[in-house]
């Protein structure tokens, strides 16, 4: 029984130094490769932690067994501490093994659980695009949808819900092929110097905008905002665990952090500060220039903050003003949202991206606009 014990202890040594460098490997250079890391959690990689979890199981339950039931010299205090801490102790790895396949959609794509989601929902790709392979093109007028998680579909769980997808149906497949040049995070300068390098010209093209999409040139000018650093709220010593841990983690991000007071003074202070939105407008010129350098049609689609629509408003006014000023038509999806309750505008209590009844809404009033804009411009031209 000694030996057994002896090579029980051996094996759970090991394993526990095996599963220490697969959890906290990066830590010293070890990390997994594998296909859009760092937005995707492998599903291999979560599996191959739950063996090694089982393995630590069975070794912890055979030294249990060994060390404390079949041994006659246990002190009966110690064997009565085992018999709760093991179990517990078991549990706990079985419910950890448990959120490793738990998803949920969160803001800022940072959560254990959100990467999960990612991996489950966002494929098919093309490259880095979420979108998929186009080939009957020939013929067809192109028409491209720029943007960021709005437009990629950030929380939806089919790309089909993306307000893009809704106005290409609308549009139907004779006629019309749809880009969705849309990523996550991206910016006016990203989401330009994209399209240029996209390698295929539009015939109709869409930029969707957020409010955020000035905070690279406010940078530029030292404006930064002073947004929460996620896990700085716990105690140093117990922040990687919840990093880590898929059932912390998930626990964690169930609960509010920070608030939005910091983002209205910066926002507004980069929206009013006239260098920086100077610039930005700058910027934005760059893709009217290139709508009519390319004989393209150019639509802007704004999102607002989901919580506070007339909020945004305030902040984006000169960059609506500069738009109507050069003639671009505009759809505000703020005011296709009012008559919704907050539930219902966003994809979830964790994320405030644009839902599925919202983007159904944009889908559709951009195919009116666009399709209103052409008879326009049919009567013009007959006139």
């Amino acid at each position: 029984m000694q030996s057994k014990l002896f090579s029980s202890v051996v094996r759970l040594l090991l394993l526990g130094f095996l599963t220490f460098v697969v959890l906290y490997g990066d830590h010293f250079g070890v990390s997994f490769d594998y296909p859009h890391k760092g937005l995707f959690d492998n599903i291999y990689v979560r599996l191959a932690k739950c063996c090694l979890f089982l393995l630590l199981i069975i070794e912890l339950l055979r030294v249990c067994y060994y060390g404390v039931v079949k041994n006659p010299t246990t002190p009966k205090l110690l064997g009565n501490i085992v018999t709760l801490l093991v179990p517990s102790i078991v549990a706990l790895i079985f419910v950890e093994m448990a959120f490793m396949f738990i998803s949920q959609s969160q803001e800022g794509g940072i959560t254990l659980a959100s990467k999960i989601w990612f991996e489950r929902y966002w494929p098919p790709m093309t490259g880095d695009y979420r979108d998929t392979p186009k080939t009957d093109t020939l013929g067809k007028k192109k028409v491209f949808i720029v943007g960021d998680s709005f437009t990629a579909g950030h929380g939806l769980k089919s790309a089909d819900e993306r307000f893009g997808n809704i106005l290409a149906e609308k549009l139907g497949t004779s006629q019309y092929v749809a880009y969705n040049l849309g990523i996550s995070g991206s910016d006016t300068r990203d989401e330009y110097a994209r399209l240029v390098k996209f390698g295929k010209k539009p015939d109709i093209l869409i930029l969707q905008y957020f409010p955020n999409d000035i905070e690279k040139v406010a940078a530029d000018h030292g404006v930064i905002p002073v947004g929460f650093r996620p896990y700085s709220d716990l105690p140093r010593p117990v922040q990687s665990l919840f990093i880590k841990s898929y059932l912390l983690n998930y626990l964690y991000w169930q609960f509010p952090h920070g608030n939005f007071t910091p983002f209205d003074v910066y926002a507004r202070k980069a929206y009013g500060t006239p260098a920086i939105i100077n610039d930005h407008l700058s910027d934005l010129n760059q893709f009217i220039t290139y709508a009519k350098d390319n004989n393209a049609r150019l639509y802007v689609v704004m999102f607002p903050f989901s919580h506070n629509i007339e909020q945004t408003a305030e902040y984006v006014k000169p960059v609506v003003d500069f738009f109507r000023s050069n003639n671009v038509p505009m759809l505000d999806a703020g005011k296709l949202m009012l008559d919704l309750p907050m539930a219902d505008r966003v994809v979830g209590r964790n994320d405030g991206h644009a839902s599925p009844i919202v983007n159904q809404r944009v889908g559709e009033a951009l195919f009116n606009l666009i399709q209103s804009n052409q008879r326009a411009q049919l009567t013009f031209t007959d006139n």
